[in-house]
C-alpha cells in the first residue's frame, strides 16, 4: 500500500519523510513531504520486541542516531530499522 497525493491533473506523487526531529521518550516528530505532521511513538514497539537488534535501540542515544534516506525514516547503516510509510503517515507504529 502506498500512500499518495492526487492533483488536480491526476498525478499521483507518493508521500515521503522530509525531516525528522527527535521529541523525547521514543516519540519522533516526522514532516511528510504534503507538509503533515505526525509525532510517532515508538517505545512501544522498541519494548514490546524480543529480537536483539531491535531492542538495542532501546539505548536512546543509539534510537536518536536515525537518518533520513529515499523518503524513510531509518535506523543503522544497513536500514536496521525502518517502518512501512503507511504506519508513521497514520501516526501509529504496529
Amino acid at each position: 500500500m502506498k500512500i499518495t497525493i492526487e492533483y488536480s491533473n491526476k498525478k499521483q506523487i507518493p508521500i515521503k519523510i522530509v525531516s525528522a526531529k527527535y521529541k523525547n521518550n521514543y516519540i519522533v516528530e516526522l514532516v511528510f513531504s504534503d507538509n503533515s505532521k505526525k509525532a510517532v511513538r515508538f517505545g512501544s514497539f522498541l519494548k514490546k520486541s524480543i529480537h536483539p537488534l531491535i531492542r538495542s535501540y532501546l539505548k536512546e542515544d543509539r534510537f536518536k542516531k536515525f537518518h533520513i534516506d529515499s523518503g524513510n525514516i531509518v535506523w543503522g547503516k544497513n536500514w536496521d530499522l525502518v517502518f512501512p510509510i503507511e504506519q508513521l503517515y497514520s501516526g501509529k507504529i504496529v
